[in-house]
Formats: structure tokens, C-alpha cells, sequence
């Protein structure tokens, strides 16, 4: 017996994220490829699942789905996802948005008390049978700019208030947080050099688009403290890796914790493997127990909605990549 609803889902063999689409929702079908072939033949799709395929799979997914009316990618990031075709295509688009914030905000947090308390050193010392006491530091009290304030840093600000830090947000449209208990105020992405002057410690969380490419630049790096802590947890390209190289080796900065990078992997021999006041990450921050079944479910509960003729959560503006 046909399905009424039908969901194409683009995922390698063995995805380990397929297991819950088993059974599938009463008059759901659920036709698994990874390549465009393996949809050659199926019942047209109503919708249509990425799971990180990859720009050229979903653009010849399309093709074949002309009335297609909503397209799901199960990452939170968007850059692999949102190319021309896509932004053209009349689909409704939605993303993994919230399935990972908890994970990487919890990673920020860590590489901020890694320098607050200086782990590096307890290490070092430990493995060398060395007893010499030193001082270290606090996050209470200090004062943290998150850029890009969305769910993910919003999740770092519910983290680091508890502790009695301070937030300073920076997002594109800050009306939106204007009522917002966790932040003490927040900055348009114009004021980004004040924002940094001011604060503490920095937190990028910021989608890649156009506008953020290269948004944590020279100019912006050099207006941080020399005692700043920069996470980037966002986007690779979003940071000027050069100008955070330069700022490191020259002390211009304490230190840095990145997660992502404008290369990966990370290619070897690059000057942030070797410096002594970098913690590297390599894009795994939010690989904890269940990360792949949680953002599984971020996309049943969407199909729940669509299929019951209910708002889509987080539907992603394409003009703006996010």
C-alpha cells in the first residue's frame, strides 16, 4: 500500500541516524539513496532529508523534485547547503538548529575555564612531579561577547550566567534580544570592534554567509585585550586564521580555543598546531552520546508538524543564511 507522504532522504549507507526512521510514521515513506540514482523510479517527494551529502547530491535531488515543498538539512550549518539552486527552489528550509547548541556551548565553556585555570600548565606539571603553586583566574566577573547571538549563543549565555559572568551579544537584528535576561546588552554587527574592546573573553558563534565571512578580522582582533580568549565554535572562515596566528605569537592576545577552521582537517605543519596557547578541536565539539539520533529528531518533529499543516520551527531565511 502507497504512502500519502513521501520524504526523500539523502544519507550514506549506514548513516547511523536511519535506525529512526524505522518503522516510519503511519503513511509516511521514507526512500533512502546517496546517490541521485537511487531515486530514480520513487513516488515524487514531498519532502526531502540531507543529511550532510553535501551541495552536489541535494542540487541533483532537486532536479528530480521539481514540487518538492520542503527541504530538511539535519546540520545546523548551512554554508555546504544554501547554494543557488537551493535559494531558488520554492522548498520551505529548515536545519538542525538546537540539536547541537547544548553540546558546543558546554565546549566553550571548558575552553574558557581550560585558560581561566590554566590546565595547560596543571598538566605539564603533573607529568613532571612538579609542586609550584601559581594563581588563577575566575569567569565570575569577567565579561563575555558572544558574536553571533542565536541558538547557539544564547546557549553559551545560559551557561556562563549561572557562573556570574557578564554577556555582551552581537547579532544582526539586536531588537530581537532586547528583553533578554541573560545579556547586558547587545551590539549590531557594525559595532563588533567596541564589543570586542569591551569585553573579556570572546565567543564566535557565527553562521558563515557572505557577511561574516572574514568577519573576525585584523582590525577586530586587534581591538581585544591582551588577556581576551577567543573560542570560535561558529564557522572556520568566519575568523581571519592569519591575523589570529600573528595575534597569538606575539602575545597580543592570551590564547585560543577553535573548534573549526578555515581548512579542514587541519593541514599539517599549520602554525596553530604548534602554539602552546591553543586548544584545537578537530570539528568534534558536539560529538557527544546521541548527537546524531538528537538531530534525527529535530527533523521527526518538524515532519510532524508539516504533515499536520502546523508553523515549521526555525525556518531558515535563504537571503540571509540563517
Amino acid at each position: 500500500m502507497s504512502a500519502s507522504f513521501v520524504v526523500w532522504v539523502l544519507a550514506r549507507p549506514g548513516d547511523p541516524g536511519l535506525h529512526l526512521l524505522v518503522p516510519p510514521p503511519e503513511d509516511v515513506r521514507f526512500v533512502v539513496g546517496w546517490e541521485p540514482e537511487a531515486f530514480d523510479g520513487a513516488p515524487a517527494p514531498d519532502a526531502l532529508l540531507d543529511c550532510w551529502s553535501g551541495p552536489t547530491r541535494i542540487v541533483a535531488a532537486l532536479r528530480k523534485a521539481p514540487d518538492l515543498r520542503w527541504l530538511h538539512a539535519r546540520s545546523a550549518g548551512l554554508d555546504r547547503v544554501l547554494v543557488p539552486e537551493v535559494v531558488a527552489h520554492p522548498a520551505v528550509l529548515t536545519n538542525g538548529r538546537g540539536a547541537f547548541s547544548p553540546a558546543l556551548a558546554e565546549f566553550a565553556l571548558a575552553a574558557l575555564l581550560f585558560f581561566a585555570k590554566d590546565l595547560r600548565r596543571l598538566v605539564a606539571q603533573q607529568a613532571a612531579g612538579a609542586w609550584e603553586p601559581f594563581d588563577m583566574d575566575r569567569l565570575e566577573g569577567r565579561t563575555v561577547g558572544i558574536v553571533g547571538y542565536g541558538d547557539i549563543g544564547r546557549a553559551v549565555a545560559s551557561r556562563l550566567r549561572p557562573l556570574g559572568a557578564d554577556v555582551l551579544a552581537l547579532r544582526r537584528r539586536p531588537e530581537l534580544s532586547a528583553d533578554d535576561p541573560l545579556v547586558m546588552e547587545t551590539f549590531p554587527p557594525e559595532r563588533l570592534v567596541e564589543l570586542v574592546a569591551r569585553a573579556d573573553d570572546v565567543v564566535v558563534a557565527a553562521p558563515l554567509t557572505p557577511q561574516t565571512q572574514g568577519l573576525v578580522g585584523r582590525e577586530v582582533i586587534a581591538a581585544m585585550k591582551r588577556t581576551t580568549v577567543l573560542v570560535n565554535v561558529g564557522r572556520g572562515p568566519v575568523l581571519d586564521e592569519t591575523a589570529l596566528v600573528e595575534a597569538l605569537e606575539h602575545g597580543r592576545i592570551r590564547g585560543a580555543a577553535l573548534d573549526v577552521f578555515e581548512t579542514e582537517p587541519l593541514p599539517a605543519g599549520h602554525p596553530l598546531w604548534r602554539l602552546p596557547n591553543v586548544l584545537l578541536s578537530p570539528h568534534c565539539a558536539d560529538h557527544v552520546p546521541g548527537w546524531v539520533d538528537e538531530a534525527m529528531r529535530v527533523f521527526l518533529r518538524q515532519l510532524e508538524r508539516f504533515r499536520r499543516g502546523e508553523p515549521l520551527q526555525g525556518v531558515v531565511d535563504k537571503a540571509i543564511g540563517y
